[in-house]
Order: C-alpha cells, then sequence, then structure tokens
C-alpha cells in the first residue's frame, strides 16, 4: 500500500507532518522537572478538549480497550452491576470486557444500526429502586456502523430516574472531531484514543474523571497495577509517572490540541460534519445508504455503507488496498461484508475526501456494481464548492 495516499479508516487516523517531529525527540529525563513542563501542557489541553469543569485527567501508554478497562477497574468492584446497550462491535467489546472482569452486566439488545436507546434504558433505571446498577456504559460513536448517541439524553435519563449510576463514554472515536461535553452532559469517565481525533499514533488511553468517579475510586475492588489511577495521581502531584511514560507521544499530543485549538474546536467539528455531509451525498448518488437507520443517528466521523445486495464490502475494501493503495475500513462482527467503512476524521481536507470516493468508485466499476462512475464525486464536489469556507475567512 502506498504511504503516499491517505488512509480513510476510522483509525488510525493521518498522522499531520508537524505532529510526527513533535513526537521524534530525543530521549528525556521522565523524572525531571523538565517531564513535568512537557507534560501539564497536555493534560490542561485534553481538559479543555472534553470541556472539563472539575476532576482529573489520566493519560496511559496504553489504546482505547485500555482506558475502558481502567475505568471500570478502578471505579467497581466484583459482581457489581453495569447497564448497557449492545448496538455495535465497540458496545460488544465493552461488555465483553466487563463481563471478564465477573462485574453482572444488565445488556439491553438494540438492533446494529440504533443508537443507544434512550426509552429502554429509561425503563430499566426507574425500575432499579435500590441504585443497584452502579454504572451506564454509553458508546458516542459505534465505529462498526457509524451511528452516535444522544450522551446528553442518556444523562436526562438518569437525572429523571435520580438514579446516582454513574455514566461512562466510549469516546475513542469522537473526541477531537465531534462535539464532546463532559461537565455539561454530566459525564463520570470518558474514554479518547490518541489514535483518532487527536491525529497521534496509538499508544495513549485518554481518560477524563469526574469528582464522583474519584471518590468511586475508594471504595473499588476490581484488581489493578498499571491502571490504578492513585498512584497516577500520586506521581502526577509530583510532576512525574509511576513507571515510564510515552514522552514522545505526549509531547505529540500537546502539539496535536495546539493544532486543534488554533484552527477552533468549533471550525473542527464543522469541518467534520462538512466532511461527512459530502461523502453521505455520495453514498446516496451511488444509491447505496449509509447503515446508521436514521439521519439523526449519522456520524461524523465515519460512514458505514450499506453496499447492494450481492456484493461483497469486503471485496472493495481488499482490491481498494492492492490495486491502488488506499485504506478503507471492513464491516464488523454482524455487518461483515454487508458495509464497507469510509473514516472521514482526523487530518483530512475536501480534497482528500474526494480522492477516496474517486478510489472507492474505481473499485465498485472494476468489481461489477451498479454505480456509474463520477456520480459519487460529483456530488460531493457540488457539496463542497457550496459550503468551504474560503481560506481567507477560514484563517482570520
Amino acid at each position: 500500500m502506498s504511504t503516499q495516499n491517505p488512509v480513510f479508516i476510522p483509525g488510525p487516523t493521518n498522522i499531520p507532518d508537524s505532529v510526527r517531529k513533535a513526537c521524534d525527540m530525543p530521549t528525556l529525563d521522565h523524572r525531571s522537572p523538565a517531564f513535568a513542563r512537557l507534560f501539564r501542557p497536555a493534560v490542561e489541553g485534553v481538559r479543555r478538549v472534553l470541556r472539563m469543569e472539575e476532576g482529573e485527567i489520566i493519560v496511559i501508554p496504553s489504546t482505547g480497550t485500555g482506558g475502558w478497562e481502567a475505568a471500570i477497574t478502578n471505579t467497581l468492584s466484583p459482581g457489581d452491576t453495569v447497564l448497557a446497550a449492545r448496538f455495535g462491535m465497540f458496545s460488544h467489546r465493552w461488555i465483553d470486557l466487563c463481563q471478564r472482569h465477573k462485574l453482572d452486566v444488565e445488556i439491553i439488545e438494540t438492533p446494529w444500526g440504533e443508537g443507544a436507546p434512550l426509552a429502554a434504558l429509561a425503563r430499566v433505571l426507574r425500575a432499579d429502586k435500590t441504585g443497584h446498577i452502579k454504572a451506564v456504559l454509553a458508546t458516542h460513536n459505534e465505529t462498526a456502523t457509524g451511528v452516535k448517541s444522544d450522551i446528553a439524553g442518556i444523562r436526562a435519563v438518569l437525572d429523571a430516574a435520580a438514579h446516582p449510576a454513574m455514566l461512562f463514554v466510549d469516546g475513542v472515536s469522537s473526541i477531537g472531531s465531534m462535539p464532546f461535553d463532559f461537565a455539561g452532559w454530566g459525564v463520570d469517565i470518558a474514554v479518547a484514543g490518541s489514535q483518532k481525533g487527536f491525529m497521534l499514533p496509538a499508544g495513549l488511553a485518554i481518560l477524563g474523571l469526574s469528582p464522583k468517579a474519584i471518590m468511586a475510586m475508594e471504595t473499588a475492588r476490581l484488581p489493578r497495577t498499571y491502571f490504578d489511577f492513585k498512584d497516577m495521581l500520586a506521581a502526577y502531584a509530583r510532576g512525574g509517572y509511576p513507571y515510564t511514560p510515552a514522552v514522545g507521544l505526549i509531547a505529540g499530543l500537546a502539539h496535536s490540541i495546539d493544532l486543534l485549538e488554533s484552527e477552533g474546536l468549533e471550525a473542527v467539528y464543522a469541518r467534520h460534519h462538512r466532511l461527512a455531509e459530502g461523502v453521505r451525498r455520495a453514498v446516496f448518488a451511488w444509491g447505496m445508504t449509509p447503515y446508521a437507520a436514521s439521519a439523526e443517528l449519522y456520524s461524523d466521523t465515519v460512514t458505514a455503507v450499506k453496499v447492494p445486495e450481492g456484493c461483497d464490502g469486503t471485496a472493495l475494501v481488499q482490491l481498494a488496498a492492492s490495486k491502488y493503495g488506499m485504506a478503507f475500513g471492513v464491516g464488523l462482527g454482524e455487518v461483515a461484508g454487508k458495509v464497507f467503512r469510509i473514516g472521514h476524521l482526523g487530518m483530512l481536507t475536501e480534497a482528500m475526501m474526494l480522492s477516496g470516493l474517486s478510489v472507492a468508485e474505481m473499485c465498485m466499476a472494476d468489481l461489477g456494481w451498479p454505480v456509474r462512475l463520477g456520480s459519487g464525486v460529483a456530488a460531493a464536489q457540488e457539496y463542497y464548492r457550496g459550503t468551504v469556507p474560503a481560506l481567507a475567512q477560514a484563517a482570520e
């Protein structure tokens, strides 16, 4: 696969040259004041991206999956009950992780293509008069199906039921690319990863903790060592880590946040929405639809394209890689072969997006799918022409 071509998978994302250079640094003594000076801007930058008013930021050498594990092991005990809806591969994996840790997971089975089912969550929470449920798990952006969920709505459901459960949110494929309001949505733990909206290589799990989550650490009895937040926070107070940190990635994180804030977070979110809408218009022009069940569920970071009957989405992804040197995402789990996924997050422009759409069309033509070359690209071009801000305006 050509390294000159951008990738259109929903993460890891394309890495800006300046971020790569920021990660490329000489060895630094991570127990020295120099590391503390490097680390603090990264932590405070994450706080601003999450829109946190209080609480703590934890940055762990890991991935989003490690972040999920850290969230539950630091706040819960064996046998605790958590509530989760299963509506895609990543909500399923978080449920599986909880079950392996001997938690009692109350699962609301939800059709793939739907988002978090607010009415069903409300029924379960209202019925739990004793507060048996300790946490609600929510996947903000289900990467397998291109579906976003209403996190503010889940908080409203919790509040309406006067339920004390904590709200844990998987924001791995949304944070840094789509609006996220930790304080406004009443989130207790948010989990992100370095390799998506932050445009870094994989290797950091990034978490925001509310005061309520920090209090839960006092009674949590699930085992943890590497992921122990108490150890992390005690070391942070001394300006360091309880073990060797990923110094280069942390330097890159601080620089990535500088880039996001230089563009302006609202402009970043608008760019992602614009890119996504152009992709969706291309999909409709191909005579196909996103897998998401309705427009209000459409993700702004990934579109799962439902392929025509008799076509194989995996075959398109494989052909794009082998013939054109370009990466798209395969369908996962229940939608394997039924979709291919177009990632449109991180370091992407409209011009880059058009290159991905054109390659997807060529693959469809090569495979004999019923698509007219240029149809989707033209639909996206027409949309982008009318919505891309002029460079002079964008710089003001």
